[in-house]
């Protein structure tokens, strides 16, 4: 399907390509266009969000429409079943929104805080962009692999030429971490391209097909861990988080929004995406695990942030223990748990993003992010003072807030499923507000004990187009949630249905079957079957 004779998703990806490469096209040698690039960068993003909306505002959302809409499929490398093959349903939909929505923000953010190679730094956001939007369409999993790689290369440079003290550390532990999940998940994509040839006599990397492919029970445990894995790094997942902390406290302004904005919402992506429905039974069989690691994610986070005296490392372990939140919706599959998930992906790159982008400005201002340095900034910053409070109360998730919706739909799930994990994901619940309103009372409250925090200018102009649209965001998305929860039902609804067909298989069946053989030949599932 296309939109007026337009590949509208091809041309998502590809603006903000062709945009890069029109700046690396002007001469810049002695920064005196580093404005231009600033405003080409800025102006590019805002082409790429309008294009989305467009794309949000032809989407069919009604529950007899395709399972995969505006698809585009191309051969690529015939000889291994290889396609350039993009769609997207209302999950990847609301993620590509999501994607160009922080984009333009995110460049807004570094006007204060990016004075070195200008054009460099924008030419890698707008190729992460294109990425990540890659991403999220991608409906052939080599395709799939190849974006999610690429993500990891401008965000690298991000980091590491643009980050702080201890930037080239950060950067090089983020690229060897995701790098080491993703070898992993790409053996399993080949091994399932692999049983598809087996089955049918032809090599498929096609989605649609490997979900009908029925994998045997000692090949479908390793291929889910492996999975699972490589999108539990990205989340990122207790114990697999230590990357995250390095990365957000070393990573500028920009980076930090998109990491927790977009990046992290990659793993859980990928889990509703790929490694639940192409390997049910397994799934099925290691979501008590998936919770359990969620539920630590979740307390554990939030007991950390509670200690953190920088105010990026602690927003930085808050998104460790809310993003906890969204897996355990996801282990919960069932309707109410997935739905809250995905909107919890939506609320809190939105949350996490304006929290991160007033850290950058208090940053930007005072060169230190560390709370003891603060205090009474109520009376010198209002404005920026009441923009911080309103995405403080959707992080924790206050009532007409975007983040009470997204956590209040996941524990319902959850509670369905299983209620003992709804009683320890609850304290969760509880330690964000502890965290997140004792940091907002010592740096906003108080009287200034610091002479330079007397003279600090409240938001400009450009801080403003900042930070007040994420506020707008929390408020819409808590006031009027169907606006983004219609377009998923659907998408969630078949998620749900195509697992609740299936039965858990024992989680010891691969290690013995490692040594026995496979129980059942690779046979491919009927086309009803897989819907």
């Amino acid at each position: 399907m296309m939109v007026t004779g337009v590949p509208i998703l091809t041309l998502l990806i590809a603006l903000p390509i062709v945009g890069s490469l029109a700046l690396l096209a002007i001469p810049n040698r002695d920064g005196s266009k580093d404005q231009t690039m600033r405003l080409g960068a800025l102006a590019i993003s805002l082409v790429t969000l309008v294009a989305s909306l467009f794309l949000w505002a032809a989407f069919d959302q009604s529950a007899g429409a395709p399972a995969f809409q505006f698809a585009e499929r191309h051969a690529w490398i015939p000889t291994f079943g290889i396609e350039y093959s993009l769609g997207l349903d209302g999950i990847s939909l609301m993620l590509v929104v999501l994607t160009t929505f922080l984009t333009p923000i995110a460049l807004l953010s570094s006007w204060e805080g990016i004075h070195e190679r200008v054009k460099e730094f924008s030419i890698f956001m707008l190729l992460l962009e294109a990425a990540m939007i890659g991403v999220f369409v991608s409906l052939d999993l080599f395709l799939f692999y190849v974006f999610w790689d690429v993500v990891l290369i401008p965000m690298y440079f991000l980091i590491g030429i643009w980050g702080y003290d201890q930037r080239l550390y950060a950067s090089i532990k983020f690229l060897l971490y995701t790098m080491a999940g993703s070898v992993l998940m790409l053996i399993a994509i080949i091994g399932t391209a692999w049983l598809h040839q087996q089955a049918t006599g032809a090599y498929s990397f096609d989605l649609l097909k490997l979900y009908e492919l029925r994998v045997p029970d000692h090949l479908q445990y390793w291929f889910f861990l492996a999975f699972a894995l490589a999108f539990a790094i990205k989340v990122p997942l207790f114990p697999f988080h230590t990357w995250l902390p390095d990365a957000h406290v070393q990573a500028p302004t920009p980076g930090s929004v998109i990491l927790a904005g977009v990046m992290l919402k990659m793993g859980a992506y990928g889990l509703l995406r790929f490694a639940f429905p192409m390997f049910p039974e397994a799934a099925l069989a290691f979501a008590p695990m998936l919770a359990t690691l969620s539920v630590i994610a979740i307390v554990y986070g939030a007991l950390v942030a509670m200690v953190q005296p920088d105010m990026k490392k602690l927003v930085a372990y808050s998104s460790v223990s809310h993003m906890g939140f969204v897996v355990l919706g996801i282990a919960a599959m069932n309707v109410q748990g997935v739905q809250g998930a995905s909107y919890q992906m939506l609320a809190h790159g939105i949350s996490t993003g304006g929290l991160f982008a007033v850290v950058g400005m208090l940053s930007d201002r005072r060169h230190t992010r560390l709370i003891s340095e603060f205090g009474g900034l109520k009376a010198v910053m209002p404005r920026l003072t009441a923009a911080f409070l309103i995405v403080t109360l959707a992080s924790v998730g206050l009532p007409g807030m975007n983040g009470f919706i997204g956590e209040f739909l996941i524990l319902l799930g959850a509670f369905r499923w299983e209620p003992k994990f709804v009683v320890v994901a609850g304290l969760g619940v509880i330690l964000s507000a502890v965290y997140m309103l004792w940091m907002f009372q010592r740096v906003y409250y108080g009287e200034v004990t610091n002479e330079e925090n007397r003279h600090l200018p409240d938001l400009s102009v450009r801080e403003w187009a900042v930070i007040g649209p994420l506020c707008a965001m929390s408020i819409l998305m808590g006031v009027a949630p169907n606006l983004f929860l219609a377009p998923m039902e659907p998408a969630v609804t078949r998620i749900v249905q195509r697992m609740e067909a299936r039965e858990p298989m024992r989680v010891d069946a691969g290690w013995r079957s490692w040594f026995t053989g496979p129980a059942a030949p690779v046979t491919a599932r009927r086309a009803s079957e897989g819907q």
